[in-house]
């Protein structure tokens, strides 16, 4: 049975349907925690399930299940037994390319609905199509953020279809260099995105339920006139600079006051969520024309830290007690230059991946409080020849010592969580690794070959009950990670 949805109003231009009625999904069987929005339940990456196995089998840990889906970079979310997917076909469709928003089954993998949206998104640089951005679960309901700017509010049990804005032409973003690509959060009765909107809709704040706009802020008002640092200059808003930010806003309470804290193009600023007044803004951008602030700010106590490579580096703020002022306890070009992963906190330690380009990129730690390097390591700092052997016909890589194949030598760009006390990476070759947490020095316990995923692997590892979900360009994976 096929369900025909004709959209109307501002959506006349595209089409929807389900691809068949939404079909029972079964019960969750295990305890954990849900990964509801990008970063997880506490938007840190950080997840709190235990009971992960310790070490991984040669062959890696177990397959539950592995789909190929369209194109993408973004990472699904999960409540319950329910996984929200953001992916593009890479065939083409009648009128025309489409987004898919989908809900699978964790367990299995099994389609349980569909939504698809006409997308004629074309990324400038040669990258993917697909979708940037991760969905967000709240409430039953599941909103997505296409890389046109098409934002959608899906009933989470049947994908119909609640709301929608193209933030785009509603807005007026400017074009920017890889499409709309922040992951939106919620906060209360607010959805609040990084629209990147002229003139002054850097930031934007959604009514949850209806779609209403309640707020806007960051934009002309905040950068014009603002010293850049350099030789005295000062930055002069034109109207036409490329706003979109990469990076995700974050939630925070400093001090006993709530900010919303938003890694624009520009630079940092807090928002208080309640009103859109923004509290202070700290100026962190790039001197390179073509670059883009995509990590998350991480907070520790009354200490914000800020990362981003294009030789932008790091900062330490410290928030003074009137929440409407900061120190800037070091800035560093080199220590850490995070691109698209966000570093994750450890007892006063920083850990993350640095670096632009995927031969110059670096897994480090460094202290908190200096910024000072601890350790830093590609992933596989020996000769890859002692260890591994490449078939000259395959190409495929294979251990020596075991005779399987084996995943790339380095980590590249990766990205991580942190489960049970240990790093999950994940190397954008595909390369799985459980690495042990240590400011002493880098110690990998387990790494694993990944059937099916290849360059590029960009999404955030995810963890729901103990299952692990790893995201290709075009495959999702599924591990058991419980320890039996």
């Amino acid at each position: 049975l096929l369900l025909i949805v004709i959209t109307t109003g501002s959506c006349s231009s595209l089409y929807a349907h389900n691809g068949f009625k939404p079909i029972p999904v079964d019960s969750v069987e295990r305890e954990g925690e849900d990964w509801p929005a990008f970063l997880g339940p506490r938007g840190t990456g950080v997840s709190g399930e235990t009971g992960l196995l310790n070490v991984w089998p040669a062959e890696g840990p177990p397959v539950v299940w592995s789909k190929e889906i369209g194109i993408g970079y973004s990472s699904p979310t999960i409540v319950g037994n329910r996984m929200i997917v953001h992916h593009r076909p890479r065939e083409g469709r009648s009128p025309g390319p489409v987004e898919i928003v989908e809900c699978l089954q964790a367990t299995d993998g099994k389609s349980v609905w569909k939504y698809e949206y006409q997308s004629h998104f074309t990324d400038p640089y040669g990258y993917n199509e697909g979708p940037r951005c991760s969905p967000v679960v709240d409430n039953n309901r599941c909103y997505t953020l296409g890389p046109e700017g098409m934002l959608l509010c899906l009933d989470l049990l049947s994908g119909e279809r609640l709301w929608e804005h193209q933030l785009k032409e509603e807005f007026n973003i400017p074009d920017g260099f890889f499409g709309v690509g922040c992951n939106p959060i919620v906060d209360g009765d607010k959805l609040i995105v990084l629209v990147g909107g002229q003139t002054d809709s850097g930031v934007v704040a959604f009514n949850k339920e209806t779609g209403d706009i309640i707020w806007e802020s960051v934009g002309k008002n905040t950068w014009d006139g603002i010293s850049t640092g350099v030789r005295n200059q000062t930055y002069s808003w034109t109207g036409e600079e490329m706003l979109v930010s990469y990076s995700s806003p974050t939630l925070a309470t400093i001090h006993g006051k709530k900010h919303l804290l938003c890694l624009m193009r520009q630079g940092l600023v807090s928002i208080d969520p309640e009103t859109g007044e923004e509290n202070f803004k700290y100026w962190f951008m790039s001197r390179t024309y073509e670059s883009v602030n995509a990590a998350t700010p991480v907070v520790i106590g009354d200490k914000i830290f800020i990362s981003a490579t294009y030789r932008v580096g790091s900062a330490l703020l410290q928030v003074k007690e009137d929440g409407k002022s900061y120190d800037v306890l070091w800035r560093d070009t080199n220590n850490m230059q995070n691109h698209w992963s966000t570093a994750i906190h450890v007892d006063g330690y920083l850990y993350g991946f640095s670096g632009r380009h995927e031969n110059e990129a670096q897994f480090k730690c460094i202290d908190l409080e200096a910024g000072r390097v601890e350790w830093q390591t590609r992933g596989f700092d020996d000769d890859p020849l002692t260890r591994y052997e490449q078939d000259p016909e395959t190409r495929a890589i294979k251990d020596k010592e075991t005779g399987l194949q084996a995943p790339w030598p380095y980590y590249g760009r990766g990205s991580m969580i942190l489960a049970d006390g240990k790093f999950i990476v994940l190397g954008e070759r595909g390369t799985l690794a459980l690495v042990e947490v240590s400011s002493q020095e880098f110690k990998e316990i387990s790494r694993a070959y990944v059937e099916g995923l290849a360059y590029p692997t960009w999404a955030a590892p995810i963890l729901s009950r103990k299952r692990l979900f790893l995201r290709s360009e075009n495959r999702i994976v599924c591990f058991d990670l419980a320890e039996k």
